[in-house]
């Protein structure tokens, strides 16, 4: 599971608090002038900063607004063949990849100093680059540790192996990592997970749908080509094996609605408590494994799968999980071996999987894993913004963060449902929310990643093993409260609880979503309620459950808290509501914090926007009022066009509803947008004022 961490849209899931800055009196400020001077630079996109081409106005607003806004980009564009899913997001990290890849190509002809940070990057690339001779190597780097798995001969190896997971990356059902105390954020502490699925969610192997029975028929025939690469004669009885093994592990696995509820997944007990709670298994033993002993602490996330996962540790056969082990090991370094292995995984997971028929390019696969936060991320990072984030960008940034908070102040202000006690605390927590913007002051120190030109897979194994310790060193450090966890080259952003920070990477403040010279309105509908969407993070219904300092308490008093799981209700009523394929429905309960995030930072960036205005109306531009085009910016902000097989991977396995329901979602519930676009009772997405729902 990794550091809880809410995010704008999926790249794991972490949450992580602090203290910030105390919130600004002073007024809120446009971040440009409104109105478009004829002096004013263009906008990136459009006359100020919306592709109106792609509309389609057969399509009223009122009955599907995210179809009016691309209606005609929708039925027209085909998605690439290397995408799973294409729109404005990936749009904007394809421009990024490229601007990386345009200093990684000069680094390379450069010919750095050895041990040199450039050099280290460029060498790192040029190994991953050479498929030559990946292709002559074959299967041969992973002999080792196939040899270290066919040799396990014990429930005691086994256990031995699992503890050692992540560094040979295999993998095991009970993953831990050093976390946030949940607590205590000035501490670190030990969580303990359950995983090992290989399928986007459990419904993949408990479900009679034709779609998961497919793909687990896939599956054990994909299992089978992949230990064939491995010269297993015996590969289809393994790879049956591997789909029995991880179908048992779905059972016992929690569904993804509990997962994330902080409540339960919060579980701290003393070391001794833990080995007399759940015996049968030497834990002793697996974590020193995976270097750390002398334990004095940790966080259980899913206690109950803990006891029958440790039964099938001791009555399944060991060629069970000794196939389950290669299999994986195979699977998780494919990138990184022949290209008859790569492209093999690639057919499952991105075809089978997510329905897309080729590879991205060689050298876009290549930035990714260089460029990987626990990877060589921050060290491009530092070259990135240097030469391609101005500080300009920064302060336009700085302002906007404080113009936010101070809507969302005023909104916590005057909502009716909250007691004057609560209302202080979550004050109190708005003041001290941290904002991070562009990079870190404080660089990760790389120096010590040994990378050798010509070989990558021990390249591989010094990046991973350097990041490891890193992580298992930090267990007994106070925490780094000015650490970050997305490099700044990443099109994204996140709300981590722990640490009540607010984190942008400098590659999101970019067109569609920031664009100095276009309309302040687009601005604010656009990364405005990107900002407030992490600034609501804090409230939402996990979010809410930390407090000023990170700490995971109640501060909220019972009659306060009861309105807001009956607003969050009628919020999860409403996207279950909504079926993107027939028979399959968005689950409201696993997108609530997401749902709470789009429709709470849609509020917040208004009321900020009309605050910028200063009491005067928006100009209008090209026959739009201010108003229409705040709202054309949000929508603009979620374009994206995905693939069906994606599409149902995202509903099973994704906390943000699809795209097309976070525009539609937001607007439907904002009253401003009723009368932005003259939206009457008998459009499709009209709700009468009474189930409007309005949270923050």
């Amino acid at each position: 599971m990794g550091i809880q961490r809410c995010s704008i849209f999926t790249i794991g899931l972490i949450l992580l608090v602090a203290c910030g800055p105390q919130q600004s009196s002073t007024p809120v400020e446009p971040i440009t002038t409104p109105g478009l001077p004829a002096t004013a630079p263009a906008a990136q996109l459009g006359n100020w900063g919306v592709v109106l081409d792609d509309r389609d106005t057969s399509i009223s607003p009122g009955d599907n607004f995210f179809r009016h806004a691309h209606g005609k980009w929708l039925d027209t564009y085909e998605i690439p063949a290397d995408r799973s899913s294409h729109g404005m997001f990936q749009v904007l990290a394809e421009r990024t990849d490229e601007q990386v890849n345009s200093i990684i190509e000069r680094l390379v002809a450069s010919e750095p100093a050895t041990g040199s940070l450039a050099q280290k990057i460029a060498d790192y690339y040029r190994s991953y680059m050479d498929v030559e001779t990946l292709d002559a190597l074959g299967i041969q780097p992973l002999g080792d540790a196939l040899a270290r798995i066919e040799a396990i001969d014990s429930v005691a190896a086994l256990t031995e192996a699992f503890g050692r997971a992540r560094l040979d990356t295999t993998a095991t059902p009970f993953g831990f990592y050093v976390d946030v105390d949940r607590s205590n954020a000035d501490r670190h502490q030990v969580d303990l997970s359950f995983g090992g699925m290989s399928l986007p969610d459990r419904d993949y192997y408990l479900q009679d749908d034709p779609r998961f029975v497919e793909a687990r028929t896939a599956f054990v025939d994909h299992v089978e080509r992949m230990l064939g690469f491995a010269g297993y004669e015996s590969a289809r009885s393994m790879a049956q094996s591997v789909l029995d093994l991880e179908t048992e592990l779905a059972r016992i696995s929690w569904p993804r609605t509990e997962r994330r509820n902080n409540d339960l997944t919060f579980n701290p007990m003393t070391f001794a408590d833990f080995l007399a709670a759940y015996p049968g298994f030497d834990w002793v033993a697996y974590f020193a494994a995976g270097g750390i002993a002398d334990l004095p602490d940790l966080n259980v996330n899913y206690p109950s799968t803990l006891l029958p996962a440790i039964d099938m540790v001791n009555n399944r056969p060991l060629a069970h999980w000794k196939a389950w082990l290669t299999y994986q090991l195979i699977s998780s370094n494919a990138s990184i071996l022949a290209s008859e292995i790569d492209q093999e995984n690639f057919s499952f997971y991105g075809t089978v999987l997510n329905g897309t028929p080729q590879q991205r390019e060689r050298w876009e696969r290549a930035v990714s894993r260089v460029g990987a936060m626990n990877s060589l991320g921050e060290a491009l990072g530092r070259l990135y913004v240097e030469q391609y984030f101005p500080e300009s960008a920064k302060q336009q940034m700085e302002t906007l963060v404080e113009n936010l908070r101070q809507a969302l102040a005023a909104s916590i202000r005057e909502n009716t449902w909250m007691d004057e006690e609560t209302r202080g605390e979550a004050l109190a927590k708005l003041a001290a929310f941290r904002p991070k913007i562009g990079y870190p002051d404080q660089w990760t120190d790389l120096s010590s990643i040994e990378i050798v030109p010509g070989d990558l897979f021990a390249n591989a194994r010094s990046v991973r093993e350097f990041h490891y310790w890193k992580s298992i060193n930090e267990l007994h450090e106070p925490t780094n409260k000015d650490e970050w966890f997305l490099p700044p080259q990443t099109v994204n952003a996140y709300y981590n609880a722990s640490f009540n920070e607010i984190v942008f990477p400098a590659a999101i403040l970019q067109a569609p979503f920031f664009d100095p010279h276009a309309d302040p309105a687009v601005n604010y509908g656009a990364i405005g309620a990107i900002i407030g969407h992490e600034m609501g993070h804090g409230f939402d219904d996990q979010g809410s459950k930390f407090d000023a300092a990170g700490i995971q308490r109640n501060w909220w008093s019972e009659s306060a808290r009861a309105t807001f799981e009956h607003l969050a209700d009628q919020l999860v009523a409403q996207y279950d509501a909504y079926e993107p394929i027939p028979g399959q429905f968005v689950n409201g309960r696993l997108t609530l914090g997401e749902n709470i995030g789009d429709v709470g930072g849609l509020s917040m960036a208004y009321r900020a926007y009309r605050l910028s205005l200063g009491g005067q109306e928006a100009p209008v531009i090209d026959g739009f009022t201010g108003d229409q085009r705040f709202f054309l910016g949000y929508a603009q902000a979620w374009k994206v066009k995905r693939r069906e097989e994606s599409l149902v991977a995202q509903l099973r396995s994704d906390p943000h509803a699809p795209e097309e329901y976070r525009a539609n979602g937001g607007v439907r519930n904002h009253d401003a947008w009723y009368e932005a676009f003259a939206v009457q009772p008998g459009d499709a997405l009209y709700l009468p004022p009474q189930e409007r729902v309005r949270i923050w």
